[in-house]
């Protein structure tokens, strides 16, 4: 039924679509206290909060020589001309990264999460690297303006160094969260094109040159110094910025995508012990367990204990 052209030409994926954000509206109104009303003002014009110099400098320093002499299991990811890695932040790492679990358990933190994820739930977090190589000739997707789903959802960096303008920096359309009218026609036409398999499937994308026509202004690049935490709703436009240069970018990630149906803002997971700072981890073990039946292809490829900083094959 999602994917059929005639009931998406009558409106279905616009419906889900525009009653996803009334819940999701509805659930951050409940979780408002969590965030300051300067925060959320902004968050609602902008899509995204920004906060530079997030800890204290020597709580900062500490963090940073936390994750740098960190070597744990890790996944690697290769789209385009980068390599995405990731460290699963579960309980083991924080015993040895008191300095971390001082930052995913601070007010702000935990907050702004929770508060743009639309959830009073543990997001998924990890020590993400970004190895991002210049030029070439695959394309990498991440590149593109996208939003990650037809609901609201959190992604959030927190970066360990500061990211220059030419060195891949996270980008966003300010504003692109919000489902406008003209957002909402730009939904239909794709959701009947992507239910006649006119267009390739995956998240929905737009050029730069179409952001005018859904009166959206260019996108604002995050080139920020370290020590800032970046909080976004990725239905919001946004992508990866171009590396004119090699370069490795080093940061606390977190996502968080539930049910967007779901009216509810308390139910986690997480309240079970063992799934308790493993999301991400029992994701690979799905992952796993899925290609071992032969049921998917392998995404995530292991690459054994590894710094952040540490390229593949060093």
């Amino acid at each position: 039924m999602i994917g059929d052209a005639g009931l998406n030409r009558r409106g279905l994926h616009v419906w889900r679509m525009r009653l996803a954000h009334r819940i999701a509206d509805m659930r951050r109104g409940r979780l408002a206290r969590l965030v300051p009303e300067v925060d959320r003002a902004f968050f609602a014009e902008h899509g995204f909060v920004e906060k530079r110099n997030l800890l204290q400098e020597t709580d900062y320093a500490a963090l940073v020589e936390e994750i740098r002499v960190l070597t744990a299991p890790a996944r690697d990811m290769i789209e385009g001309n980068a390599v995405t890695r990731r460290i699963a932040v579960t309980p083991a790492v924080l015993a040895r990264a008191p300095h971390l679990r001082l930052l995913l358990e601070s007010a702000e933190w935990r907050g702004l999460t929770r508060y743009i994820g639309g959830f009073n739930a543990e997001p998924i977090v990890c020590i993400q690297t970004i190895f991002a190589l210049s030029g070439g000739s695959r394309s990498d997707p991440q590149t593109k303006l996208h939003m990650d789903t037809f609901h609201p959802t959190m992604k959030a960096w927190f970066f360990l160094h500061g990211v220059e303008p030419d060195q891949g920096p996270f980008t966003y359309v300010p504003g692109s969260h919000r489902p406008t009218k003209r957002r909402q026609a730009w939904h239909k036409r794709r959701s009947v094109l992507a239910s006649r398999k006119v267009t390739k499937g995956g998240a929905f994308r737009v050029a730069d040159e179409q952001l005018p026509i859904l009166r959206l202004p260019g996108r604002h690049t995050f080139a920020v110094p370290g020590n800032t935490l970046v909080v976004a709703d990725t239905f919001g436009l946004h992508a990866r910025g171009l590396s004119l240069r090699p370069s490795t970018r080093v940061e606390i990630y977190a996502s968080m995508r539930p049910n967007p149906f779901n009216p509810l803002t308390f139910l986690d997971t997480a309240l079970l012990p063992f799934v308790h700072g493993r999301k991400l981890q029992i994701g690979w073990w799905m992952e796993d367990l899925l290609v071992s039946l032969g049921l998917t292809r392998r995404i995530w490829k292991k690459v054994g204990r590894v710094s952040p900083w540490q390229r593949s094959g060093a």
